[in-house]
């Protein structure tokens, strides 16, 4: 395999899972955590590196070692593996996934901003998800007519509090996530629930036109629903654990245990509730944006660019989301091509 975010917490468990079934990894693609990229090349042996700066080459244990983007397209291009697992964050991991598909390679994507910017321009039966939520999605999937398709939230690191507190929330607060340890933007997005509408995004281009929505599952043990047209309704119950998703991305007939069954009578009982726009304020635009998907780009540039202000202290929390609606409500433009994709995103980022 190739592996597009190696030392995040999706590559380190997509490595976890690749040694376990003796899967070859070709090619590892890390930004900065030199560190542990090292301790990897070391076990894994890859024919292939690649860092984002060119400064941290010398750094790298290994005498086959590139960097940059350019060189990461080039790399997918050349290398012999038809299967990229794509686990890079933000909107840069965009130009790898078509690259890949170009290619006729597999895409193994937790990369949201792939589909969130460029799902119309994205052939999805390429594509294998490996976010819980699709995965469960997936999993439920049978031939039966479907009314709706539903996927469960945690609610972030918000969920409980006082709404008063939430506009002096710090970027030290927002990391606080309630059930498990995650990268610093994806867990700034729980805490939006900008995450979730992302996630909504993407299961609208990889499972079709139709309607999605998303609840609040607290203990995050189901990861998703289907309401069926007959009245029934299935989910997806599984400890929230990357490693069964992505062991079906390498090996769809996994016929071997990943992970310890949910013992319900533990479990004791499960709390629901509603995504409220009053705590979570970008939910005002979920129905609209589900209805025009190909805007998507719109929302990711200006949360991108929202996320690193609140970052530097420019804004507050929940200007976050603020941000993000007066951008979705100033550009209203589609994109035609995936070009335009780009020329939108660049758009945005030097007006907003």
């Amino acid at each position: 395999m190739i592996l597009l975010g190696c030392t995040g917490s999706i590559g380190v468990n997509t490595l976890a899972v690749a040694k376990r079934f003796n899967i070859a990894v070709e090619v590892l693609v890390c930004g900065k955590n030199i560190k542990l990229l090292n301790e990897q090349i070391q076990t894994h042996k890859p024919k292939v590196v690649v860092v984002s700066d060119e400064e941290d080459i010398a750094k790298v244990n290994h005498n086959n070692v590139y960097a940059g983007q350019e060189n990461t397209l080039k790399i997918i291009a050349d290398a012999s593996s038809d299967l990229v697992v794509n686990a890079l964050v933000g909107f840069l991991g965009l130009r790898p996934t078509l690259k890949a598909i170009e290619c006729g390679k597999k895409v193994a994507l937790a990369n949201k901003e792939s589909l969130v910017a460029c799902g119309k321009f994205i052939d999805a039966s390429k594509i294998q998800p490996i976010d819980s939520e699709h995965f469960g999605l997936w999993y439920l999937l049978q031939d039966r007519p479907i009314k709706k398709m539903i996927i469960t939230a945690s609610g972030g690191a918000f969920r409980d509090w006082n709404l008063d507190k939430l506009k002096t929330a710090s970027l030290a607060d927002t990391q606080k996530h309630p059930n498990w340890s995650m990268g610093q933007k994806i867990t700034i997005d729980s805490a939006t629930m900008v995450n979730k509408m992302f996630e909504l995004l993407e299961a609208r281009w990889l499972f079709g036109e139709g309607e999605y929505d998303a609840i609040m599952e607290t203990q995050s043990l189901i990861h998703a629903l289907i309401d069926f047209k007959d009245g029934s309704t299935t989910a997806h119950f599984a400890h929230a654990n990357m490693q069964l998703p992505i062991a079906y991305a390498l090996d769809e007939k996994m016929d071997e245990n990943i992970l310890a069954h949910v013992d319900l009578l533990k479990v004791g009982s499960l709390e629901f509730r509603e995504i409220k726009k009053d705590r979570y304020p970008i939910w005002e635009i979920k129905n609209d944006l589900l209805k025009n998907p190909n805007r998507g780009v719109i929302v990711n540039a200006a949360n991108e660019v929202a996320i690193q202000r609140f970052i530097n202290k420019e804004i507050g929390f929940m200007e976050i989301s603020k941000t993000i609606i007066q951008a979705y409500e100033k550009y209203t433009d589609a994109p035609k091509n995936v070009d335009d994709v780009f020329m939108i995103d660049a758009a945005i980022r030097s007006s907003i």
